[in-house]
């Protein structure tokens, strides 16, 4: 590839730059996959208790779950989601929704003492997982945000 000019170049380092911080971003830290596991746990733990249609046995049961739920929307949620592309944007991202439901009650399928009734109580513990999950999140987003204010301010000065 031949560039033809210096602002093609600079576009080209700034790329370049932008995929190196994504990556260092990306790197994997085990104190933060351990939070998202607990706060996952005790969203599922919560959703359950507020959702009739769906069963957790045992706390260890909820963890189990909550890494399920990861591991199945890590891996198979974006092939899924590749997949019904034409389906999502017919119904405006309703289809997620679907999705969502599916991978619950796969979820439920692998992972004894996690029960879910049927498709509508898979659908409505989805939905409320998402928005426990997120209230529950709330505090260490603000942290960060700050954290992240901070650090800008800090290299700001520093030039």
């Amino acid at each position: 590839m031949v560039f033809g000019s210096s602002r093609e170049m600079l576009i080209l380092q700034v790329s370049i730059c932008h995929i190196m911080n994504i990556q260092k971003d990306r790197s994997f830290n085990i104190m933060g996959f351990l939070g998202k596991v607990l706060v996952s746990t005790f969203a599922v733990v919560i959703a359950s208790y507020l959702i009739g249609g769906v069963e957790v046995e045992s706390f260890t049961t909820a963890i189990v779950v909550a890494f399920v739920l990861g591991v199945l929307n890590a891996l198979l949620k974006p092939i899924l989601i590749i997949l019904t592309i034409p389906v999502t944007v017919m119904s405006l991202g309703l289809f997620l929704l679907v999705i969502n439901a599916f991978i619950i009650q796969l979820a439920a399928y692998l992972v004894p003492g996690f029960m879910v009734a049927n498709f509508w109580w898979a659908l409505w513990f989805g939905i409320i997982l998402t928005l426990v999950t997120w209230i529950l999140e709330l505090p260490g987003r603000t942290r960060q945000k700050q954290r992240e204010f901070d650090e800008f301010h800090h290299n700001d000065r520093l030039q």
